[in-house]
């Protein structure tokens, strides 16, 4: 079966949908949109796989430790986010346990490693620990996720902030083309997009894309089947449901943008970016089990 859309990036298994996840997976499931629940620690990772494995199809999980989780901090959302009811959240370090994410990725309804990578966009001095030390961490424990993306034969699900060019070379340096993965919440220029596309990767795109023009020469010139769609919930939320939380059922506003935007039919742009995370996350599980 190929879904309508398929949200390959969002977060029912945050706090912000604590109280009605279930519901909002449902009336996601029923509008015929499918998604990948990504966790960034190991609480949340674990949360996504409980949710995917409660439903047949439809429903799968990514997991892993995402880069601004290796040390303490305080993040608030956006502002429309926190008129939304979007909370903020406090981090808690976390050390990469190689063992315990194993056993999460090996997981049937795993689609992915991930969100794993860099985010140099609030790097700074933790305790004892200088900014460079900090950047080595990143990349050491993002190394780390490579490995087990490679052993586990799952593909990447990338997060990267103000970093493109040391992912870049970790990614070059770990072999990243035999893995491939998506680069989550893309929002590098056409140059840095070419390199990503060039080593096998897919680009995704945000609700972002709805209320900014930052990304239009990447969407007009990256190939209809090198990109995908999400929603990154309950963040970014797409125009026209701006100031509410974000939800995957809200997907479909962030591809109708991108037919706009490269000036093709909504059909065709539904079916090849459906198809498109299909055979990248979704195709192996759902093979399986015929």
């Amino acid at each position: 079966m190929i879904p309508k859309l398929i949200d390959i990036h969002s977060h029912i298994n945050f706090n912000a949908f604590k109280n009605d996840g279930p519901d909002v997976i449902k009336r996601t499931l029923d509008a015929g949109v499918w998604m990948i629940l990504v966790g960034s620690q190991i609480d949340t990772s674990r949360r996504a796989v409980m949710y995917a494995e409660k439903y047949p199809a439809g429903v799968y999980a990514a997991i892993g430790l995402h880069p601004i989780h290796l040390f303490e901090g305080h993040f608030d959302a956006a502002e429309a986010e926190q008129k939304a009811g979007v909370p903020s959240y406090d981090t808690r370090p976390e050390v990469f346990d190689y063992n315990a994410y194993k056993e999460l990725a090996l997981h049937p309804k795993t689609a992915a490693i991930g969100e794993c990578g860099l985010d140099y966009y609030r790097v700074m001095e933790h305790g004892t620990h200088s900014m460079e030390q900090v950047k080595k961490m990143q990349a050491d424990t993002f190394r780390q996720q490579v490995s087990l993306a490679r052993e586990v034969k799952k593909p990447l699900m990338i997060h990267c902030r103000n970093a493109y060019e040391d992912l870049l070379q970790i990614l070059r340096e770990e072999h990243g083309e035999e893995i491939g993965g998506d680069i989550h919440f893309f929002a590098g220029s056409w140059n840095i997009a070419k390199q990503f596309l060039d080593l096998g990767f897919y680009l995704s795109f945000t609700g972002v894309i709805t209320f900014a023009r930052d990304y239009d020469e990447v969407l007009r010139n990256a190939p209809l089947d090198r990109i995908m769609v999400e929603t990154d919930a309950p963040y970014v939320t797409p125009v026209p449901h701006r100031g509410k939380r974000n939800e995957p059922l809200y997907v479909e506003f962030v591809a109708r943008k991108i037919a706009e935007i490269k000036n093709l039919p909504e059909e065709e742009v539904f079916r090849q970016l459906a198809e498109n995370a299909r055979l990248l996350f979704t195709h192996d599980i759902e093979n399986s089990k015929e």
